[in-house]
């Protein structure tokens, strides 16, 4: 395994991070500073950052049903609850592959496998997060088409990629993007509130009966479907 998997699998942080503490000498491996990308420690070898020794973790991603009021963050001053307060201690340091904010639900991954959070968060992936959407009142279908071209938020368009109407005031979502609350504000900008949001599916893998607030390991299948690539099918839904 190369250092800088090694390291994400350790828990230490993301592997393009592994890969700027490794650039900048922070990694010694037996007391040497190590810069080179390709070495593979072995069990016996003493690998630290910052002077701090680091344990190999067994890789470990985990699928959570994340409740509405706990915010997808380590530490946060200003935040009661967190994702990983509904966590097991004994679990090696996770990190969350994307977030929701705190106020919205369903389907969060969770893992130390660096080199699975950059395939499913890098935007050449393409990778797609299907949501569940209530509004405040009856849904117009011809607003569709302006969510489609997308709106200018923080200076970059965003668009959704497909949306269908599932009832009055329930919606179907598709983004390949992942802008900070897109959803709440692109609705926002065409004249809704979104009163619940709940992300049902990252990829090929569905939240399905998973209840709110539990957590489980993927299966070496899952994992599998998950990094897949994807069958869209049909076209962009606009009604």
């Amino acid at each position: 395994m190369r250092l800088n998997r090694f390291l994400a699998a350790a828990g230490v942080a993301s592997r393009r991070k592994c890969d700027e503490l490794i650039a900048t000498g922070r990694v010694t491996i037996n007391g040497r500073v190590c810069t080179d990308f390709s070495t593979q420690p072995d069990e016996r070898d003493h690998v630290k950052v910052d002077g701090k020794l680091v344990h190999a973790e067994r890789t470990l991603t985990i699928a959570m049903h994340k409740p509405a009021g706990f915010v997808s963050t380590h530490g946060d001053p200003h935040a009661r609850d967190t994702i990983f307060d509904l966590l097991p201690q004994k679990f090696p340091r996770l990190f969350n592959i994307g977030r929701l904010d705190a106020q919205s639900e369903g389907l969060l991954l969770l893992t130390n496998d660096g080199d699975l959070a950059q395939q499913l968060t890098h935007p050449r992936h393409k990778v797609e997060k299907e949501y569940e959407v209530v509004l405040d009142r009856a849904w117009d279908n011809a607003l569709g088409q302006k969510l489609l071209r997308g709106i200018v938020l923080d200076g970059k368009r965003a668009r959704i990629s497909r949306l269908h109407s599932i009832g009055p005031t329930r919606l179907r979502v598709v983004l390949h993007q992942g802008l900070n609350q897109q959803i709440r504000r692109m609705f926002y900008a065409v004249g809704y509130e979104v009163k619940r949001l709940v992300r049902v599916r990252v990829g090929n893998l569905r939240l399905g009966s998973l209840p709110r607030g539990e957590w489980r390991m993927l299966t070496k299948d899952e994992l599998g479907i998950l990094t897949r690539p994807q069958k869209i099918a049909g076209g962009r839904d606009r009604r």
